[in-house]
């Protein structure tokens, strides 16, 4: 009797031995995998933040690039640089949990989404200084050709040099000057002859551009004949020592949006030969053209 209690006794203490070492096997199964998992979404999340760091260094890399060209533009790039500068140095320092990732992913895709339009503006200025760099080889020639071009014109086309390194805010397109004969019915009819020519048109197209400044704009429209003479009002301007003889002014107001001028010169005896029309914004040449008489 006393043997079969002692048999039960040890086979309950077995039983729950047993029990506990399988809720310890399970326990330490439990632990195994959560930690497995816990270093898995470790492990990802340090993967997505370097992804993200990496993408920001990209961006940055971008707007060295574009800063280093000396736009216009370029106070606006170093602005949007150091946004980007700033989101790196906040997510090196996070924790980088889920919900800080998604917040940094957001701020990295408005930044990219900025910089993506901000490129498109920068393209834009380039193409426009190449074209005025055009310009200016082409001044140079009729500075070179023109022996009694004054010394003035080759002030303002040094001062012209500057404005293409800086990138110029508005153009000034498709300068054209028509010739006309003035009947006495008040008609125009359009003649090259210098003896019969009464009255010069010019005309030329102030280029759309979103980040000028808007409000009136005052150009001084420069005439001169075969002989080096400046015709039209020849009043004189200066500007920060730099002068100016100019055969008239004209003022638009400009909303950022393409406006065409047009403005009538009338004169007597023109001279046969090649003229040159010159635009300048103050001192600066902006645009120039030439025509003949015969």
């Amino acid at each position: 009797m006393e043997n079969q209690k002692s048999n039960s006794s040890l086979k309950a203490i077995i039983l729950a031995l047993s029990i506990l070492l399988l809720g310890s096997l399970f326990y330490i199964f439990k632990l195994t995998n959560d930690s497995k998992s816990l270093q898995k979404e470790i492990t990802s999340t340090k993967t997505e933040k370097d992804n993200v760091l990496k993408d920001l260094q990209e961006l940055k890399a971008t707007y060295d690039a574009a800063i280093a060209e000396n736009t216009s533009m370029s106070d606006e790039l170093i602005v949007e640089r150091e946004k980007v500068v700033g989101l790196m140095v906040q997510l090196e320092k996070s924790k980088g949990d889920a919900a800080s990732m998604a917040k940094y992913k957001q701020q990295f895709i408005a930044l990219q989404i900025k910089m993506n339009s901000l490129m498109q503006e920068v393209e834009v200025l380039k193409k426009e200084n190449s074209k005025l760099t055009t310009n200016l080889d082409s001044t140079k020639v009729v500075l070179t050709d023109s022996k009694n071009y004054n010394q003035v014109l080759v002030g303002q086309n040094e001062e012209l040099s500057k404005t293409i390194e800086k990138g110029s805010k508005l153009s000034v397109l498709n300068l054209k000057t028509g010739t006309f004969k003035l009947k006495s019915s008040g008609k125009q009819v359009e003649t090259d002859r210098a003896s019969s020519v009464d009255v010069l048109k010019i005309s030329f197209t102030i280029a759309e551009n979103s980040i000028a400044k808007s409000g009136d704009k005052t150009y001084y429209v420069q005439v001169i004949d075969s002989k080096s003479n400046v015709l039209g009002d020849k009043e004189t301007m200066n500007f920060g020592g730099k002068s100016l003889t100019y055969s008239f002014t004209t003022t638009v107001k400009y909303e950022n949006k393409t406006v065409e001028v047009s403005q009538d010169l009338p004169g007597k005896k023109f001279e046969k030969g090649s003229y040159f029309v010159n635009v300048f914004d103050k001192s600066e040449l902006i645009s120039k053209s030439s025509f003949t008489l015969r």
